[in-house]
């Protein structure tokens, strides 16, 4: 049996994905160091990256579950059973997610889930954190890494495992993109996006349904708004950089109100810091990355937005990277810790349903800003669950299945494919059926 003590795993990055893969291999007996570049969360507060709020789900609350950490997130996460459309003359459409009310995503805070990540790996004594080393290289190798501390000093740890789980901008990654081999791609939207805020009423209740993911989809553009644990909303804008509804058009503080006022009109009364929200936060990019393989030399190996950023349209970001940290320590436990088998299973198995889920994050993105309001969206959606409480065994939702169920990503795509096919050939054969059958009618009465 291997003594997995004596095995050291860097982790380059300390954000969600790598405070929960630090969490499992710690489990597992490794030690693991963690290295991040920007200061410690805990002490300095949530520094961005994106931050919008995340919805997590059935695959996420699968890998918190392994590490125990369920109760924990969940205890602060606001439950989502459905979507709130709102019209630009503010009336109101509800879409629930399933036929089962308990079935839910759940809006949690990034800043306060990566907190509570980093305790519980800080609280492993065979885990240490190191805040403000910014990775720079790694030796060709893969034996070793190295960092700049905030002092400006070299550090260079050793590694029997690298694993890159610093972001859509990774350090680790731009090492691989470097070697021999190895396919990359970053694609932006014509997007982007902006935070703003709708706080608690004054007598401290939420401003709207608490229990939804309120959407005002414009057609090519798009407001969400999702809870939080205070009672306040927070916003995000989808406009596109340039054109007649987008961030370009509204250049001067004197055009914010009165394009809110065109298009977004029910939500003005809600934001008292309108005007200084779009003001002063940032207006940043949406960026798809894609890349193979995701090891390096049976010694590096990434998850998360370092092997696969997608768009924030179909909830799964995090859920994909909280999958990556378990499929990879299955696959170490399913192969003896075997690096070479283990991590050569792992780029196998997850490449594919990461490229599955890229690809319907931004189509729903184009369902979310221009379908979700027209009528015969929402009578698709009400005949796709009447099939689902019909035949359980036979439809289920693709929506469903990628967000509450753990059927991978790729399988769920064809398997919903598969139903509808089935719909429609069933629709054709019992018309013609019911054809027949009239024709046999009138033969008989003729």
């Amino acid at each position: 049996m291997t003594d997995l003590g004596s095995r050291h795993v860097v982790v380059a990055g300390a954000g969600l994905g790598g405070a929960l893969v630090a969490c499992e291999l710690a489990a597992m007996g490794y030690r693991v160091s963690v290295y991040e570049r920007r200061p410690d969360p805990r002490a300095a507060g949530f520094v961005g990256g994106r931050s919008i709020n995340l919805a997590l789900s059935a695959r996420g609350i699968a890998a918190l579950e392994r590490v125990g950490l369920t109760a924990r997130v969940l205890a602060d996460a606001v439950p989502m059973r459905g979507r709130m459309m709102h019209d630009v003359g503010g009336e109101l459409a509800y879409q629930a997610y399933s036929k089962d009310p308990r079935e839910a995503i759940n809006s949690v805070s990034r800043g306060g889930l990566n907190v509570t990540l980093l305790e519980a790996a800080d609280a492993y004594d065979n885990v240490t954190l190191f805040f403000e080393h910014r990775c720079v290289d790694i030796e060709p190798d893969g034996s070793s890494i190295v960092f700049v501390d905030s002092e400006g000093r070299i550090v260079q740890p050793e590694a029997d495992l690298i694993i890159g789980a610093d972001g859509a901008f990774s350090a680790v990654r731009g090492f691989m993109q470097k070697t021999e081999r190895f396919n990359y791609s970053q694609s932006y939207l014509e997007h982007g996006y902006k935070e703003l805020h709708i706080p608690p009423t004054s007598s401290g209740d939420f401003a709207m349904e608490p229990n939804a993911l309120h959407i005002w989809p414009r057609g090519g553009s798009m407001m969400i708004a999702l809870p939080n644990a205070d009672r306040s909303f927070t916003c995000t804008l989808f406009w596109p950089f340039k054109g007649e509804r987008s961030f370009d058009a509204v250049r001067t503080r004197a055009e914010i109100l009165p394009f809110f006022e065109r298009w977004f009109g029910d939500a003005i009364p809600l934001m008292p810091t309108l005007e200084d929200d779009f003001e002063n936060n940032p207006t940043s990019s949406l960026v798809t990355v894609r890349c193979s393989p995701w090891v390096y030399r049976d010694r590096v190996v990434l998850l998360g937005d370092a092997a696969h950023a997608i768009v924030p349209f179909y909830g799964q970001g995090m859920n994909a990277a909280f999958e990556d940290c378990s499929e990879l320590a299955r696959c170490l436990e399913a192969h003896d810790h075997d690096f070479t088998a283990a991590l050569g299973a792992y780029d196998r198995i997850r490449k594919p349903n990461a490229d599955a889920i890229a690809d319907m994050a931004l189509h729903n993105f184009i369902e979310m800003r221009d379908h979700v309001a027209s009528p015969w969206f929402l009578a698709m959606k009400r005949f796709e669950r009447f099939l689902h409480r019909a035949i359980p065994d036979q439809f289920t939702p693709l929506y469903n299945m990628v967000s509450f169920s753990t059927v991978p990503y790729a399988e769920a795509r064809i398997r919903a494919a598969r139903q509808w096919k089935s719909v429609v050939l069933g629709s054709v054969t019992i018309g013609v059926m019911l054809l027949v059958l009239l024709v046999i009618l009138i033969l008989l009465v003729s």
